[in-house]
């Protein structure tokens, strides 16, 4: 064989090799089904001898009892492993013939035919549960022991049917038991599994929107301004280039963030971004913060408020002014973004009314369920003197002493973000 048709031959069972070790590695051990419980149908061969051999009386009955004992016996398995048959009222009426025939077969041939008394206790471990198991077994085991003490030919001590008798079906129930706990553990971790791939998706797919809906919009108002500014000053459209520059560079790091799930924004830091592009789209920006610093989650939470508000003002609003006030508490911190552009709402109604409503656009409802998730709560529609209004509250954690130690400059302010970045 040529060296490239050995090599072929070695990549196949390679590519063998690794499929089976992965089919190896998925599989996993089932319940037991109801064919482990047919071989214990053997238990009667003492019986069926006894008519073989014609030891036992009227052997046309016995061998009905017995085709008939091992029918039922067959059918409550099959029945006690379906979950939507096992609690039905035929199920229970099978189960009640097999004890007829099993008192009625012990009771008149004893010897042998007493081992039925283990196989119908098999049976009633696959249909009966909880205190119906409880009863029917102390019961089926009690009768045993009477039966034999009564008939007194079998070859063990009556002690002994009643003891296997009972062992029997506790044994059944207990491992069917545990298999469907198993089983329904199994589905609860798959569950949880793709419970967890949907909120990553829902958090790439949330943050992706979020960064690039931002991001594309300042690209585009800073585009147009350095279209404008070209002719006339080429300097200043020179630094809207490099604002865009800035603003791609900026977007391609936060991207990664966003993808490997470790991004945490910064309310300063939007703020000052907001004020960079509010002001190439010909909108003034207005900050104003009081009360104490917040902690890092918090300021993420609202920075992401403030660039969706910011992107919302760029798009759509047609505003001249927007401002942010961040007003906390050691309790709770409420951001308000205000412009006074057109807002959604022409014919006023909800102006009117003085309320600020949810509203539906994709971003806001993606903030809405991360502040909800925090505790917090998110509103957005018109404001009672026009314009558009987003206010965003949430409860405020006690902040670390490093991170009240470094935030000593937050206080009162009242002030304008320079339009650099």
């Amino acid at each position: 064989m040529s060296k490239a048709g050995t090599e072929s031959v070695k990549a196949r069972a390679g590519r063998w090799r690794e499929a089976r070790a992965r089919r190896r590695a998925c599989r996993r051990p089932g319940p037991p089904g109801p064919y482990t419980l047919l071989p214990w149908l053997l238990l009667g061969l003492g019986a069926f001898s006894n008519l073989w051999q014609g030891e036992t009386p009227n052997p046309w009955i016995g061998g009905l009892g017995l085709l008939t004992f091992n029918s039922l016996y067959v059918s409550v398995v099959f029945r006690g492993f379906d979950e939507r048959t096992r609690e039905s009222a035929t199920s229970y009426r099978l189960l009640a013939a097999m004890a007829a025939i099993t008192f009625a077969l012990a009771i008149g041939y004893g010897g042998s035919w007493l081992l039925f008394f283990p196989l119908l206790s098999l049976a009633c471990g696959t249909i009966l549960r909880g205190r119906r198991l409880a009863i029917g077994l102390i019961t089926l085991s009690v009768a045993a022991v009477v039966v034999s003490v009564w008939r007194g030919d079998h070859a063990s001590e009556p002690w002994t049917i009643g003891y296997g008798t009972f062992l029997s079906g506790a044994v059944t129930a207990a491992l069917l038991t545990l298999s469907e706990t198993v089983m329904e553990l199994r589905a609860t971790r798959q569950e949880l599994a793709r419970g967890a791939v949907e909120r990553e998706r829902l958090r790439f797919s949330r943050d992706l929107h979020d960064l690039l809906g931002h991001t594309m919009s300042v690209i585009v108002v800073k585009s147009e301004a350095a279209r404008r500014l070209a002719p006339h000053d080429l300097d200043a459209a020179l630094s809207q280039v490099a604002d865009i520059e800035s603003v791609g560079r900026q977007a391609l790091t936060e991207i990664r963030e966003a993808v490997t799930g470790y991004r945490e924004g910064s309310l300063a830091t939007e703020l000052d971004r907001a004020g960079s592009a509010l002001t190439a789209a010909g909108i003034e920006p207005v900050v104003r913060r009081t009360g104490p610093p917040l902690t890092p989650q918090t300021e993420a939470l609202l920075g992401w408020v403030a660039r969706e508000a910011v992107t919302n003002a760029v798009r759509h609003s047609g505003a001249t002014r927007c401002e942010f006030v961040v007003d906390s508490t050691p309790e709770r911190v409420r951001l308000t973004v205000t412009d006074d552009g057109r807002g959604p709402d022409p014919d006023g109604a909800a102006r009117a009314a003085g309320a600020v409503r949810p509203v539906g656009g994709t971003g806001l409802k993606g903030l809405t369920e991360r502040l909800a998730v925090a505790g917090g709560r998110l509103e957005a529609g018109p404001g009672p003197r026009g314009g558009f209004v987003v206010r965003a509250e949430l409860p405020v954690a006690a902040p670390d002493e490093d991170e009240g130690a470094g935030a000593e400059g937050a206080g009162d302010e009242d002030r304008k973000p320079a339009p650099g970045r």
